[in-house]
């Protein structure tokens, strides 16, 4: 369940049936998990007792997620639909929505498949039709 408020003002909660598309680890053992559908995302860290869910906080779908520089206490990044790309500064993993910030990203409409970061201003993105980006500013610019 995802306890959420409704536009209405509802509150309550919420079922979501599906599975989960993605799913990758840290290094100190935190998960990131995205949903079938890519509206919403889990997270969980060692100690906690269920995992957090989170609202995309956009109207596009996830395509993938994963954490800046390999760990989640470094932040997050966020594939969505039409080859966008947002990435999180550090962030309490209790909060329902991460304040994403949108990259500079030149794609013309074709989805992001993958994002790493090789050190902390380097940092490549692939996606569709084998398309590379690199960014030398820790992902704010990325260049074809």
């Amino acid at each position: 369940t995802l306890n959420r408020i409704s536009s209405s003002g509802v509150s309550g909660a919420s079922y979501f049936t599906g599975s989960i598309i993605n799913q990758v680890r840290d290094d100190e053992g935190a998960y990131l998990a995205v949903s079938s559908r890519g509206n919403f995302f889990l997270t969980w860290e060692p100690g906690q007792d269920f995992w957090i869910p989170h609202n995309r906080g956009t109207p596009r779908r996830i395509q993938n997620m994963g954490f800046v520089e390999g760990r989640i206490n470094k932040g997050v990044w966020m594939t969505l639909n039409g080859g966008k790309l947002l990435v999180s500064p550090p962030s309490d993993l209790n909060v329902e929505q991460f304040a994403f910030k949108e990259s500079d990203i030149k794609t013309g409409g074709y989805g992001i498949t993958d994002v790493a970061w090789r050190s902390k201003e380097e940092v490549w993105a692939v996606g569709g039709s084998n398309t590379m980006y690199v960014s030398k500013d820790g992902g704010n610019k990325f260049l074809f």
